[in-house]
């Protein structure tokens, strides 16, 4: 097909993410990539500053991570996990046991971020059914934040300002507290976490498990808070017998400075949720890692097993992806590569705060938020954006951007440039 007949089609039958099928906005044809490079069908090339939704942190077409896939591919490609088991999903395992916060060491693997949120959630519930405590079997959270678009998942993104107000109602009710507001770096406030500790303490007979995404609050809003909320939250859940749930697919394996986020509170999850850069982008996976306590209680309850089991759990070729992803990670000072990044973006980025447009920028690891007064014209920005040699995709009042970890300092400084350009 040519371009044109592409885009014919693409229009008249494609449903895109977040989109309509009623004049939706023309997509840009990609025809090839590599490094952090996005080549257009027209012969463009730009700069992919979001890193294909915050997971490609290698680059596109790495020399590495094709030579796993194609291996694990000439072996097998895909085998049920049920009844069997294979080298990559263990050895894969084992290096999430080992990286991971300690009380962490039971793996249970799944096919995208919002169903390890599904199976965290699924987990919190049948621990607690393990335990006779039927009653518990909701969930708290901090509004502002952002966790899949599956069905339980969505219960616990913001329910005014997320994505999913349109199915109040039909979701399960939960628990919401504000969204934190000490912001990182910024100077402690007691007063930020009682409304949470109040919530979880009236509801503690109700509530299963918190679910939050540590330090960096995502798609619902590029919001950076305090690690003091985290911190005091971990010490909340033990004192009222609440499992804590970190939801870590966004900022686990380095991208906000450290491999994990809570590791700028010291704090330990109960249930972890990781996916995006587990595979470096390269095939849809994810993991939801429980503690000991966690998986043995709902192995020694009713009825014996946790019910789930997905049809492309522990896909080889994914698991093959994912221990060259980690191979990466490990061995490629990829901490210090992240906050040479964080340099360059708030050197790029910081001065775009005295715009008249502009209400807010901040920086932490590999993440440049620019937040406006107005909300973004987004077709308009990101045809600017293009005419700069860039790609993001600006939602809300937010122009951001996440790069991949290969990013030169001559990458980073055209991505602020281009921010700069589309603001005008």
């Amino acid at each position: 097909m040519n371009t044109k007949e592409i885009l014919d089609y693409d229009k008249g039958h494609v449903w895109h993410p977040y989109a309509s099928m009623r004049n939706p906005i023309p997509p840009y044809v990609v025809d090839s990539a590599s490094g952090v490079h996005l080549r257009l069908a027209d012969g463009r090339e730009l700069i992919d500053g979001m890193s294909s939704w915050w997971a490609v942190v290698h680059g596109y077409n790495n020399a590495v991570m094709n030579e796993a896939v194609k291996l694990q591919l000439e072996k097998m490609s895909h085998v049920m996990f049920g009844g069997f088991t294979h080298e990559p999903a263990v050895s894969l395992a084992k290096r999430l046991v080992e990286i991971t916060p300690k009380r962490l060491d039971k793996v249970f693997f799944c096919d995208s971020g919002s169903v390890s949120v599904e199976v965290a959630m699924k987990m919190a519930l049948q621990y607690w059914r393990a335990r006779g405590l039927k009653s518990k079997s909701r969930f708290a959270t901090a509004r502002g934040g952002y966790h899949g678009d599956t069905w339980n998942a969505m219960s616990v993104c913001d329910p005014v300002n997320g994505m999913h107000g349109l199915f109040t109602g039909a979701l399960a009710p939960q628990f919401f507290a504000p969204r934190p507001f000490t912001r990182f770096g910024g100077t402690w406030d007691d007063s930020d976490f009682s409304p949470m500790r109040e919530l979880l303490y009236s509801h503690r007979d109700e509530i299963a498990a918190v679910i939050i995404e540590p330090i960096v609050q995502g798609a619902g809003g590029m919001w950076f808070y305090h690690p003091k909320y985290l911190s005091l939250l971990r010490e909340a859940c033990d004192e009222m017998g609440i499992l804590l749930i970190l939801d870590e697919i966004a900022t686990g394996f380095g991208r906000a400075g450290e491999m994990f986020a809570e590791n700028y509170a010291g704090v330990e999850a109960d249930i972890m949720c990781l996916g995006k850069a587990l595979t470096g982008g390269y095939m849809s996976f994810a993991a939801t890692i429980a503690s000991d306590d966690v998986a043995c209680t709902i192995s020694d309850g009713e009825p014996g097993l946790f019910m789930h089991g997905p049809t492309f759990m522990a896909n080889p070729l994914a698991c093959a992806a994912a221990n060259a992803s980690l191979d990466l990670i490990l061995n490629g000072d990829t901490i210090a590569k992240v906050r040479r990044i964080q340099g360059k973006l708030e050197e790029g980025l910081n001065p775009l705060i005295s715009r008249n447009s502009v209400s807010d920028v901040r920086v932490l690891g590999a993440i440049g938020v620019v937040q406006t007064k107005e909300p973004v014209d987004i077709k308009g920005v990101q045809e600017r954006l293009v005419e700069c040699g860039v790609w993001l995709r600006p939602f809300g009042h937010l122009i951001y951007t996440m790069p991949a970890y290969i990013s030169s300092d001559s990458d980073i400084e055209k991505i602020c440039a281009a921010i700069g350009e589309a603001l005008d």
